[in-house]
């Protein structure tokens, strides 16, 4: 009965009547295995040792959690062999492992070195679809073939700024299993690995691991091989030819990271968008050499959903504007648009875009673009009602009377007057204690979850409390005029408010978790 009445309570509520008596606690327990998608934050598994604390923990997690758990993340901890198969092997459903920075379990190489300990994992955790091994410093051929033995059925795989060695030559990938290294990882055996899971390897992160031209070739022309996620991120080797190979080799790639990857020019852009044409993710991030030239051919990506250009530092965004003003794609459009720290993008540029992305968009950033004015602002709470991230830090052109939508100090009003009566009609019943002042442009925004205004606001918090009801994440950090008294009555405003960036605020250098 206990354990029906408290599966009609939110989770934090649960998560406190746990806390009452062990009676309770059992209750709480079998209503929160009701929830789906629950994720949990076991702070203590990234700290395990061989302690019988530690193997109380162990046992709590495996009996209680273990027999529905999918997803277990234990990055960056420390965990002992021993702790870790006993953990796992109480988690038979288990989809998603993360051991991305647990170097304990890899520095004396026998993790799973035995027969009939890998052949229980094996049993245990077939049905593991995502492994992530990113940021393993002590990791080898041996110890990788040992663990991915044990999952047949993985289908993403992270290596992310794991040391891989190169071998020029064109023996590419003939290195059997017999002849792994025990001391290092090499892109030979991870190419094997590739070849015997070409038919169920779908997604492959390989950043940060120096990956070279003809080792990207390599790997696209494995035959069978289908991928449909492949992120790149920092492989500062790359050329443009090799993104072009790459294009023609697996064309069925819906996501695609090449941030970072300095060499990239235009040339790399005009081939994602010809060879490409189901691409819905790209990531363009920190491409110094790419201009608006090489923006034209993003019309050809009709099905993208996400673009990241952020840190794009020659892209002024004219030909963006105008590729995205010019295609009129079916859905699914633009839902994420990043482009944070171009330096020469345009306000005008910025101005001709914003209609053009419509209702769809619900990820804006524009972090650090100094030359976007007030406009912007007004264009953004016309056009973009349905954001539910904006992100506006650096902006010093925004002011705060552009933001609320109020008249400059000439006087002179920021709004159209077909904005003004949009803002008119939209806002609330002003005889209602809660509501904004009329005419601000935060009330056109009200499906805001996270809003950043890092030192481009002087004292707006109480508008934002009155128009942003559904804001989570707030960050005023160097806001010249506010102080921590305006953050904590904000808080009293928004109670649901998560976190408060408010760093140098005051004096004070603080984030507030609620």
């Amino acid at each position: 009965m206990l354990t029906y009445i408290l599966s009609f309570l939110p989770l934090s509520d649960q998560k406190e009547a746990s806390l009452v008596s062990r009676a309770w606690y059992c209750a709480a327990q079998n209503a929160l295995r009701e929830f789906t998608n629950v994720r949990y934050n076991i702070p203590v598994l990234t700290n395990l040792d061989g302690s019988p604390a530690s193997h109380q923990v162990l046992q709590s997690v495996a009996y209680h959690l273990g027999p529905h758990l999918e997803s277990l993340c234990l990055g960056g901890g420390s965990p002992t062999e021993a702790s870790f198969l006993a953990l796992i092997l109480g988690c038979p459903v288990l989809r998603t492992l993360d051991l991305s920075g647990c170097n304990s379990l890899f520095t004396s190489g026998t993790l799973l070195a035995q027969p009939e300990t890998a052949q229980c994992v094996r049993k245990a955790l077939s049905g593991l679809r995502d492994l992530n091994l990113a940021g393993l410093r002590d990791l080898t051929d041996l110890s990788f073939n040992h663990l991915s033995g044990c999952f047949p059925s993985l289908e993403r795989l992270s290596l992310a700024y794991c040391h891989l060695t190169f071998e020029l030559g064109p023996t590419w990938g003939s290195l059997s299993p017999q002849v792994s290294s025990p001391s290092q990882l090499s892109f030979h055996n991870l190419l094997q690995f590739i070849k015997e899971r070409a038919g169920k390897l779908r997604a492959l992160d390989l950043s940060g691991t120096g990956l070279p031209p003809e080792a990207l070739r390599a790997l696209g022309q494995v035959t069978g091989l289908k991928l449909e996620e492949l992120n790149l991120h920092s492989c500062r080797d790359l050329s443009s030819e090799a993104v072009a190979t790459l294009c023609r080799q697996q064309p069925g790639l819906t996501s695609l990271d090449l941030s970072g990857c300095s060499d990239l020019t235009d040339g790399a852009l005009l081939a994602v968008s010809r060879g490409l044409r189901h691409l819905r993710h790209l990531s363009l991030k920190k491409l110094q050499r790419l201009t608006d030239a090489g923006c034209t051919a993003l019309g050809a990506l009709h099905e993208l959903q996400s673009l990241d250009m952020a840190e794009c530092c020659l892209v002024s965004g004219r030909e963006l504007a105008q590729v995205l003003g010019s295609v009129r794609r079916a859905p699914p459009a633009l839902t994420s648009l990043r482009l944070a720290y171009c330096s020469s993008l345009k306000d005008a540029s910025v101005l001709s875009m914003i209609p053009a992305l419509g209702p769809s968009l619900k990820v804006l950033d524009l972090c650090s673009c100094m030359a976007l004015t007030n406009q912007t602002m007004q264009a953004i709470c016309t056009h973009l009602t349905h954001l539910s991230v904006l992100r506006l830090a650096w902006c010093k052109e925004l002011q705060d009377w552009g933001l609320l939508g109020l008249k400059e100090p000439s006087d002179e009003p920021v709004l159209s007057p077909e904005l003004h009566q949009e803002v008119e009609n939209q806002a609330p019943d002003p005889q209602e204690p809660s509501s904004a002042p009329q005419g601000s442009s935060l009330l056109m925004l009200q499906a805001l979850q996270e809003l950043d205004l890092t030192a481009c606001t002087e004292g707006t918090l109480d508008t934002i409390g009155q128009a942003c009801k559904q804001l989570r994440v707030l960050d005023v950090a160097m806001c010249p005029g506010i102080n921590m008294a305006a953050v904590k009555h904000f808080q009293t405003q928004l109670p649901q408010v998560t976190c408060i960036q408010s760093r140098f605020v005051g004096g004070a250098d603080l984030t507030l978790t609620l």
